[in-house]
């Protein structure tokens, strides 16, 4: 019986300090990669701000098991991936930058900022993806937190360099 009560206690206390060192973590993860391409803004925009347009070289949109379907006015695609729908949604609209968010079921939501940033006394420009997570309270997700970049930072690299080679051979 006091071999049970002290596993209990330091089981507490484990717990406890674990949750209190989550707690120093912070909340936001942003993740930023970029890309230079020889192309200009205007013919790259399209290919960032239309949804169907996606398809051309976003990795996951490309991928043949991928059944995406888009919402009627473009802004909106959702696919299934291991039983479960995500969901990714353009909000925003500027000048040169798109701003959407991606869904997934049991995961943090996650904010993209696609911009075009044109490269002065140059015909490239340089595509920037910002990607901002939102973690909540929990102590295991905010330890995740700190490996997501190793995670699924090559990802977005990869999506950037596939969206560069499509543009210039286009």
């Amino acid at each position: 019986m006091r071999i049970f009560k002290s596993f209990i206690i330091v089981s507490a206390g484990l717990f406890i300090f674990i949750t209190l060192m989550s707690l120093l973590i912070p909340s936001k993860v942003r993740i930023t990669r970029a890309v230079v391409i020889n192309t200009s803004a205007a013919k790259l925009y399209p290919e960032i701000s239309v949804l169907q347009n996606w398809t051309n070289w976003q990795p996951v949109f490309k991928a043949d098991s991928a059944n995406i379907r888009f919402e009627k006015n473009a802004d909106k695609a959702e696919w299934d991936s291991k039983g479960e729908t995500n969901s990714l949604e353009i909000t925003q609209r500027k000048d040169n930058a798109v701003l959407a968010s991606l869904t997934r079921p049991g995961e943090p939501d996650t904010y993209y900022t696609i911009g075009i940033l044109p490269l002065s006394d140059s015909a490239q420009v340089q595509v920037e993806w910002n990607i901002l997570i939102k973690l909540r309270w929990y102590p295991w997700e905010k330890f995740y937190g700190i490996f997501i970049e190793k995670i699924s930072g090559q990802g977005y690299e990869d999506a950037l360099n596939s969206l560069k080679e499509y543009a210039e051979s286009h």
